[in-house]
């Protein structure tokens, strides 16, 4: 839980390193509370709640992915691949389960 309350933190932190584990157990529990939040939505009827999430944490997401690449020692740009349909996602996938790099451009390896 602390990894998903530090990357909402570092909303618009670009900058830096996140490790592995960072970024997959955000990406747990944003999966979590999303799923949460569709149960929400269909108790409700208010079509709305999974949107309003989903763009709430549109930044913080984008950010702790762009950390994770520079991690692996490749810039946040790299993310536009998720625009190709599948081929995209997948070597997107295969970027973020890499282990990290040393000491790179993007700075000191966060042990």
């Amino acid at each position: 839980m602390n990894y998903f309350l530090d990357g909402v933190k570092r909303y618009v932190d670009f900058s830096g390193r996140a490790r592995r584990k960072e970024f997959w157990m955000y990406f747990l529990f944003y999966t979590i509370f999303y799923i949460a939040a569709t149960f929400i939505e269909e108790a409700t009827g208010n079509p709305f709640i999974t949107l309003i999430y989903a763009l709430a944490l549109a930044l913080p997401t984008i950010s702790i992915a762009t950390r994770r690449l520079h991690d692996i020692g490749r810039t946040g740009w790299w993310q536009l691949l998720g625009v190709i349909p599948l081929l995209g996602f997948i070597v997107l996938i295969i970027f973020y389960v890499q282990d990290s790099k040393p000491d790179n451009k993007f700075g000191p390896n966060p042990n």
